[in-house]
This record gives structure tokens, sequence and C-alpha cells, in this order.
């Protein structure tokens, strides 16, 4: 085991918004959007925290028209996965984690496309097939 890595991983999820955001996003991809109507918080601080994630190697991020669509990386380090099972056993029982996934169940509705994009294939067959509004197809 890497103390290192494992000390990083402390340190990004030991801020309770990083800790939410990384419960969230073990369940499925998200947009900055899905971060802001779930945690409650503004643009700025959804946006930084999803950055201080990225630095730090937790996270990815793939722009798909103006949305940034933000994953756990994958393969993941070891030091990662433990503490991902951890956050699940947790999520289970804290009140806070569970309400966090009633909500993101509710305004994933409003932009479900983003699952698709959990895929490299679904992500280039949407930005194809993406039509701008005078019909045309859009470029990648």
């Amino acid at each position: 085991m890497r103390a290192q890595g494992l000390i990083e991983i402390y340190r990004c999820l030991g801020d309770i918004s990083r800790l939410r955001i990384m419960s969230l996003l073990d369940h499925a991809p998200l947009c900055v959007y899905h971060v802001q109507e779930v945690l409650g918080l503004g643009q700025v601080a959804a946006s930084k925290h999803l950055s201080y994630l990225r630095r730090h190697g937790l996270v990815t991020a793939q722009r798909y028209q103006q949305w940034m669509i933000y994953s756990i990386t994958a393969p993941h380090p070891t030091e990662l996965d433990w503490q991902l099972r951890c956050l699940r056993e947790c999520a289970s029982v804290s009140t806070e984690l569970k309400a966090d996934l009633i909500k993101l169940k509710a305004c994933r509705s409003s932009c479900c496309w983003v699952d698709t994009l959990s895929k490299p294939t679904s992500f280039k067959r949407l930005t194809r097939s993406s039509t701008s509004e005078t019909g045309r197809k859009s470029h990648e």
C-alpha cells in the first residue's frame, strides 16, 4: 500500500462536500448541475470541489457540448477502491448520504442523458448525432 496515495485520498475526503460528491459519483457520472442540486451548492463552489478532486486524481472530466461530465477515475488505485467500499457502507446508514441519493434520483430525470455518457462509444455517438438549432449535425 502506498501511504502517500492514501493520505491524498483522505485529504480529498476530509471535506464533507467532497465526501458527498464522491458518494454520488460512485453511482454514476454527473454534471455540475447534479452536484449543485443535490448538495445545495452554488455553481462556483460545486465546480471548485470537483476541480479539487480532479487535480488529486480521484475524478476525471469529459466535455459534452457545454457540460462537463465528472466520473470516478477508472481504473482507480486500490486505496481509492477501499475507501469507496467504506463510503458505500456509510451511505447505507448515513441519513445525509441516503438523502443525497434520493435527491440525485429526482434531479437526474431532468438530464438522464448523462448516464449514456459513461461508455466511450456512447459519448461519441451522442456527440455525432447531436444537432444544432438549424438542424445540421454538430461537429465533434
